[in-house]
């Protein structure tokens, strides 16, 4: 499997240079061997959805690759599950709420950490997806920023399935603008953008994600 994986990164970073986005193997649907095999490939960033499988599988890893690489929540993560995400995960992509982060903001405050998350925008609206609108962003950004024990690294985006290159290209374009606009806005620093996945990771990093999220592309 490993030399499969690094065929398969090969082939990715050759589609998206001159990006060079940090990949984010999406393992959520793969065993520990999967996440051993990435990381002898040269991966250190894992992405997972389900906080409590994903804690036994970590649990589960050889201490070298535990001690030596990032894990992420990328899916949505609900108020009850937020205090073993703060425990377990470096990052957590998916905040979506002012209460989810009041939320994490008191569990990492409880075991001294300082939390690494990103916002989730939903710019294209979907009603069938968590997080917030451009307008919920601008009204809860200082309160999120202003919470102890957490570091806003920027955002995270999921793009609709089925989208096309014109759509997809707008949408990621637009996170980067709001991005930009919150920076200035708020007088920050939002150094990461999570958007693309293993069907529009191209068009991703060309619209400047910092961070590509990819399993089946990965792994099969």
């Amino acid at each position: 499997m490993q030399h499969k994986i690094e065929e398969n990164l090969r082939q990715i970073q050759e589609e998206i240079a001159p990006c060079k986005p940090n990949i984010v193997a999406v393992t959520k649907y793969f065993d520990a061997n999967a996440i051993v095999a990435a990381f002898q490939a040269g991966l250190r960033n894992f992405g997972e959805s389900r906080v409590i499988e994903a804690s036994a599988k970590i649990d589960s890893l050889p201490e070298i690759v535990k001690s030596n690489s990032k894990f992420h929540f990328i899916g949505h993560l609900q108020s009850n599950k937020a205090r073993k995400a703060v425990e377990r995960f470096d990052v957590i992509h998916s905040v979506d709420s002012l209460k989810l982060a009041f939320k994490i903001s008191e569990f990492a405050q409880e075991i001294g950490k300082v939390q690494d998350i990103l916002l989730q925008l939903n710019n294209a609206n979907e009603t069938q997806k968590s997080g917030f609108s451009k307008e919920e962003l601008f009204e809860n950004f200082e309160k999120i920023f202003k919470l102890k024990n957490l570091k806003v690294l920027g955002l995270m985006n999921m793009a609709p399935l089925g989208a096309g290159e014109k759509e997809l290209r707008e949408l990621f374009s637009d996170v980067v603008k709001t991005r930009d606009a919150l920076e200035v806005k708020f007088n920050c620093k939002l150094p990461e953008i999570s958007m693309g996945m293993s069907q529009d990771y191209k068009i991703a990093a060309q619209e400047g994600s910092t961070m590509l999220r990819i399993g089946r592309k990965l792994f099969s």
